[in-house]
């Protein structure tokens, strides 16, 4: 059962944080798949981030906190159950979502190989940036302890760059630089 989470986070760190207290919330165990998912503008809504949670099969029917709207089932209503209803259909689908909470996150920290990272963890897939091939599986991944999967044609992929001294590194870095901070 995927229960999307919308509170118009308008970050992903703030996203990220909901997504953590609702599974707080809900007894979910750490390892709980949880994703976030980007909203798009549409008419008067602005942009945002909205989330997902995979619920055990014998979980009871959670009723929202004030101010978050989530949807289980065909059951939606309210200004955000657009967003509700993309984190659930794109986790459901597994074709969409980056996830932060899955199993195995909290062994992906410091240098691991490939073959490490994807048998210590539910990663699936690592994949090059501009790459047509997979790494070899004893290339090193530094992971700066911020690993985030995404879900493509229903695998959990992580895509990585080139990084220093023949290694590589997840595409998403932990702290961005913001565009133009630089040069003003």
């Amino acid at each position: 059962m995927i229960l999307g989470i919308d509170a118009g986070s308008r970050t992903l760190a703030e996203a990220e944080h909901l997504l953590h207290t609702v599974a707080r919330a809900l007894g979910l165990p750490p390892d709980a798949i949880g994703c976030t998912h980007f909203v798009p503008a549409a008419g008067d809504r602005e942009p945002h981030v909205a989330c997902s949670l995979e619920l055990p099969d014998d979980a009871a029917d959670p009723v929202p906190p004030e101010g978050v709207s989530w949807a289980l089932g065909a059951r939606r209503g309210g200004p955000l159950a657009e967003g509700t209803a993309l984190a659930a259909r794109e986790h459901a689908a597994r074709d969409g979502g980056r996830a932060v909470t899955y199993p195995g996150r909290e062994r992906l920290t410091g240098v691991l190989t490939v073959a490490d990272l994807l048998a210590g963890s539910a990663i699936e897939r690592v994949t090059v940036l501009a790459s047509p091939g997979p790494p070899d599986p004893g290339t090193e991944v530094a992971t700066a302890g911020h690993v985030r999967p995404v879900w493509r044609d229903g695998v959990l992929t992580l895509p990585v760059m080139p990084a220093v001294g023949g290694r590589l590194a997840p595409a998403e870095v932990p702290h961005p630089t913001p565009c133009c901070a630089d040069h003003g």
